[in-house]
């Protein structure tokens, strides 16, 4: 059999990019060959005690906000509630990185870093609840509504924070996705537009190992999520997702890149989500007791708590100031929950467009008919009931 040699006999063209240009090498944008760590190292020694208490009580704060959501469901407070227990050090940190001007695009498990922008429980998990499409302002809050379509707020954020910087704005923006994100085409077509516009764009994908049932080696072949960075022309960085410390330095490093005119960057931490997928989902089907058991020692608060005392810098009256106010957001979400929502039918026509059409118009005012015919009537009825008592 004849093997034919396709290889070219001619000079590279010149209008090729030069093969010996930094295109040509893939070394910068490859992954840490393992996943940075800093609890449990000597770069401990290197940070603000201040930083590492904060990061700390955020946790323990984070946790209490998992297990008082969770509990809502139970009660049919929440329709559904998708929990990060096991993930907090990810939420923690992506709300603590960014500056003020700067947003956040989160995913629908992503309400733990929502709330840690400052957004009120309330507002955060309004989608959740089934009361509205999202309970905040994203403008003020500069923090984008809760996304539920994997990766579909991914192309968003590199729109949002490309125009920011044609604007001379020095906004970063910062994605959370999950690795089952990472298998649709918004990621690819996110992180593509992300590189050839050198977007200042920060990709947070937490790899709880899982899209719902689907395991990570049944979505990707790759060495790494972060190493799909390479391809797109940007660096990928792999981080432990339950060290808080190790991933608020890596996404710090990447947003200060990003603002910096670096580009993007895409972060993989590696992390396990404790809790089934959300409260609908039986998680015994697809997951086995040891695996979860072994997470739990990786739990990232406890790895905070012990080498944080350990370092000296955290003691008894620390710990217990953080799960005082704790239990604190916890009754508050409690007393929030306790009313019944307020609706108004009408408002499902505002903001579906900038100028509502005829035929929204139309709707509107046909609902709106309909509303007032319904009080008529129960004014009637409440009128004639009251006339039959006096009668009687």
């Amino acid at each position: 059999m004849t093997v034919l040699d396709h290889r070219p006999t001619a000079p590279v063209p010149s209008w090729l990019p030069d093969a010996t240009g930094p295109r040509s090498d893939p070394a910068p944008l490859l992954p840490d060959t393992s996943p940075v760590r800093v609890l449990g190292t000597p770069e401990l020694a290197k940070y603000d005690p201040e930083l590492l208490r904060d990061l700390y009580r955020r946790l323990v704060v984070g946790r209490r906000y998992n297990q008082q959501a969770t509990t809502l469901t139970k009660q049919g407070r929440l329709a559904v509630y998708p929990s990060s227990t096991g993930q907090e050090a990810c939420e923690v940190a992506a709300a603590t990185v960014l500056g003020a001007d700067d947003w956040l695009f989160p995913s629908y498990r992503d309400t733990l870093a929502v709330v840690g922008r400052g957004v009120d429980p309330l507002a955060a998990l309004t989608l959740l609840r089934g009361s509205a499409h999202t309970g905040y302002d994203p403008r003020i809050t500069r923090t984008a509504p809760l996304c539920t379509p994997l990766a579909t707020q991914a192309p968003h954020a590199v729109g949002l924070a490309h125009a920011a910087r044609l604007r001379g704005e020095p906004v970063v923006a910062l994605a959370m996705l999950g690795d089952g994100g990472t298998s649709e085409g918004d990621f690819h077509e996110a992180l593509n537009f992300a590189a050839v516009l050198n977007a200042p764009v920060v990709f947070l994908v937490q790899n709880n190992g899982y899209a719902i049932s689907v395991p990570l080696t049944k979505q990707s072949a790759a060495p790494s999520l972060a190493h799909k960075a390479v391809g797109y022309g940007m660096p990928g960085r792999l981080v432990d997702g339950n060290d808080a410390v190790a991933v608020h330095a890596v996404l710090a490093e990447a947003v200060d890149r990003a603002r910096a005119g670096g580009g993007p960057t895409l972060v993989e931490a590696l992390t396990y989500r404790l809790e089934a997928h959300t409260n609908a989902d039986d998680a015994t089907r697809y997951r086995v007791p040891d695996e979860v058991e072994a997470w739990r020692a990786h739990d990232p608060l406890v790895l905070m708590e012990r080498h944080l005392r350990e370092a000296g810098l955290l003691d008894d009256e620390a710990v217990a100031r953080a799960a005082e106010e704790a239990e604190a957001l916890a009754a508050t979400m409690r007393a929030q929950f306790h009313a019944e929502p307020q609706f108004d039918p009408l408002s499902l026509f505002q903001h579906v467009y900038a100028e509502p059409t005829p035929q929204l118009r139309e709707q509107a005012a046909q609902l709106a008919a309909e509303l007032a015919a319904e009080q008529m009537d129960g004014q009637t009825a409440g009128q004639t009931d009251g006339q039959t008592g006096a009668g009687a």
